[in-house]
């Protein structure tokens, strides 16, 4: 049985506090891993499943949130901002943003 180490708390409680977006990539990324062996029970891929989809709308949220300060510090005429076309992780994989055409991502709705 493959064991996904969960480092961050449950993100889903209304009193926990969500890791950091550092901390839910390397997570996220385990998972990954994990799922792609093929190793796993089916409950525990489903499990696995479901916070890798928790931690995916954390991880872009925080994104979002960034983008949106960045596009202010943009208006107050400090800098242009183009969204990279491509998004990777720190261990330079491509991510694809959701709702982010320019990122390559597909329209949310």
């Amino acid at each position: 049985m493959v064991t996904i180490p969960n480092t961050a708390p449950d993100i889903n409680s209304a009193n926990a506090t969500p890791p950091s977006f550092e901390s839910a990539l390397t997570e996220l990324e385990g998972i990954v891993v994990a799922m792609e062996a093929g190793k796993m029970p089916l409950q525990d891929a489903l499990d696995a499943y479901g916070r890798g989809i928790a931690l995916l709308r954390q991880c872009q949220e925080t994104l979002s949130a960034a983008e949106g300060k960045i596009r202010i510090l943009e208006a107050n005429g400090l800098c242009d901002f183009e969204p990279p076309a491509e998004v990777t992780s720190p261990e330079g994989s491509p991510l694809v943003r959701l709702g982010h055409p320019a990122a390559g991502g597909e329209q949310e709705g």
